[in-house]
């Protein structure tokens, strides 16, 4: 006899979950052969009974499984996980196989209601069963479809209520190789809380931004923000979400970076909105850190904590350090992690230079709840899946989602080569007197302490910049200098691919910005931001020393005598890279401990 309870567990595969009285696993299958105007009498309608019966049960047995291995998962040895995964992989070979053997009866009916003539020749065939196989591809399938077939109305119903995931509706809200993509990331950025986290991709960076900004502000609340944020963001704060017209978002620009004098600001903030915030308005943190264009790192823990003392939502853009310099979300005190982690995808993540996609990740209960539900005294309604982007559209194409996640299995080793590029590159620029770099990978900047202390290995980010302005060069020199550096540093927008990219940020990244502005940035004409690539850096730095030859030497005579010398140079990329190299791998569990689990 089976329980009240797994006989509600197992009408969840009932065409009729919502509504049935049904008490008895036996009662289930009749009534579903009912429901399909099936006579059970006849020799299919016995066969299908059976195979219902069987099914209904199979969902009570399986949820057992679940219940069971949740309960005892961590208690388990090496090996008895081991054989648990191989068993449960079997299981779904098994399953599989039950609905490929499905596929020729099933498709044999559906070829016999359709009788083609005349026009109707090209009708398609039902490609249902055709993906059966595909479950078990080696790699996400990208799912190319904008919609899907429904399975009964009751589950349509509950998919529209946000209650059945298995039933997907419309690309544009979920799709699967999407679906593959946010768990990727959640596992790869949460860890050990990945349960407690979900994720939503969106079809840019800025997309995810505006996305999560749209979900936490309202009309009239005070925004803290870090002072060096891409300029594109800088430019959806100014010229939207703080227009009298549009949002009336108040903001307060944050130059500092340490716990300390962020609590300071913070306190000021509050006491000069201090009446917006009696009203009812919200005030809320949007940081980045490492930030663009200087890649300085803000201390993430210390700003949490601070801010959740007093009930302010933070919002990180942590795309510079990807999960693999930072995991902002795996502190263990949960009051130094960022309400929502924002990645572009664009950048190092994919790294391919070839996709644009963005992603959000926050806990489950502010990403998503079904229709009807409240958690934490938040509203479904409030959630960020129905508030924005059910609505918006700004959803991440399969074909794209498929990009990043082939990006990710090389994302640990490509930041590695660029840590070591990073480092050789500043530290040789810097050795140069008329180079003012600002990097924290320079073990005497200012920002280096926060960098070690909270970046895994203390890596520095790939993002830094360098001003020349220590050299008095004219404009024209410096624009045929900065020309020349094509085709070593690449002239591109953007950041995190393989290449290296050098840019002008007075010029376009940050180009929104007033003079002012800039300069409180600490941008100047001669600033160049640097995105450090994988390829070879020696070759790299001696392009750039035969471009200074080029033009600032007869401008600026001796002015290339000043760089470090070959063998300097030489001797540095060696040091550097071993060093990388012992950390990265000297860092790994040790066979003792992988033996003894």
């Amino acid at each position: 006899m089976y329980t009240k309870e797994q006989i509600d567990q197992a009408k969840i595969l009932s065409p009729r979950r919502n509504t049935s009285e049904s008490s008895s696993m036996e009662a289930l299958a009749a009534e579903q052969l009912k429901h399909f105007g099936i006579d059970a009498r006849t020799d299919y309608g016995k066969a299908l009974y059976d195979t219902a019966l069987h099914l209904y049960q199979a969902q009570v047995d399986v949820s057992q499984l679940w219940a069971v291995t949740t309960k005892t998962l961590n208690s388990l040895s090496h090996e008895d996980k081991i054989a648990r995964f191989n068993a449960k992989k079997f299981l779904s070979f098994q399953l599989a196989k039950i609905l490929d053997t499905l596929q020729n009866p099933f498709r044999a009916v559906h070829q016999s209601l359709h009788k083609q003539h005349g026009s109707h020749l090209v009708k398609s065939h039902y490609p249902l069963f055709d993906n059966v196989t595909a479950l078990f591809s080696a790699t996400p399938v990208i799912v190319r479809t904008a919609t899907y077939v429904y399975a009964c109305t009751e589950w349509i119903d509950d998919a529209f209520q946000g209650k059945e995931f298995t039933h997907q509706i419309y690309s544009r809200l979920l799709n699967p190789t999407a679906i593959s993509l946010a768990n990727a990331i959640v596992d790869l950025e949460a860890g050990k809380y990945s349960a407690d986290y979900l994720a939503w991709n969106f079809n840019s960076g800025m997309a995810a931004i505006d996305g999560v900004l749209s979900n936490v502000l309202s009309h009239g609340d005070v925004l803290v923000v870090s002072r060096n944020v891409y300029g594109g963001v800088f430019q959806l704060l100014q010229d939207y979400f703080a227009r009298s017209n549009r949002m009336d978002i108040q903001l307060e620009w944050f130059d500092g970076y340490d716990e300390q004098s962020f609590s300071e600001f913070l306190a000021r903030v509050k006491q000069r909105h201090a009446q917006r915030l009696n009203q009812g308005s919200e005030l809320h943190v949007y940081i980045e850190s490492p930030c663009n264009p200087h890649g300085y790192v803000l201390d993430v823990p210390g700003i949490c904590r601070i801010a959740h003392e007093e009930n302010h939502l933070v919002m990180l853009d942590a795309t510079l350090a990807t999960p693999i310099l930072s995991q902002p979300l795996q502190r263990e005190d949960k009051a130094e992690r960022p309400d929502y982690v924002i990645h572009s995808y664009t950048k190092d993540i994919c790294g391919s230079g070839a996709t644009t996609a963005g992603v959000v990740i926050g806990e489950t209960w502010r990403m998503f709840q079904p229709k009807g539900d409240k958690a934490n005294g938040l509203d479904w309604s409030k959630t960020m899946f129905w508030d924005v982007f059910y609505i918006k559209g700004a959803f991440l194409d399969s074909e794209k989602a498929f990009d990043v996640l082939n990006g990710m299995k090389t994302l640990e080793q490509r930041v590695m080569n660029k840590v070591i590029n990073t480092q050789v590159l500043t530290r040789v620029l810097a050795a140069h007197p008329d180079f003012n770099v600002n990097s924290h990978a320079l073990p005497e900047h200012t920002n280096a302490g926060l960098r070690e202390k909270q970046h895994r290995h203390g890596w520095p980010c790939a993002l830094f910049t360098v001003d020349m302005e220590n050299a008095a060069l004219d404009r024209d020199t410096f624009v045929r200098f900065f020309d020349a550096l094509e085709p070593g540093f690449s002239h591109q927008v953007s950041i995190g691919q393989n290449n290296t990219i050098i840019l002008c940020p007075a010029l376009t990244s940050h180009s929104e910005l007033s003079e002012k502005d800039q300069h409180a940035a600490g941008i100047y004409l001669t600033t160049m931001r640097i995105a450090v690539g994988t390829e070879s850096i020696k070759e790299l730095i001696a392009h750039f020393i035969h471009s200074a030859r080029m033009h600032i030497d007869p401008i600026r005579p001796g002015f290339s005598d000043k760089f470090m010398a070959g063998e300097e140079i030489d001797a540095l990329y060696l040091q550097i890279s071993t060093e990388v190299c012992r950390q990265h791998y000297g860092s790994s569990a040790s066979m003792v401990d992988l033996l003894a689990e």
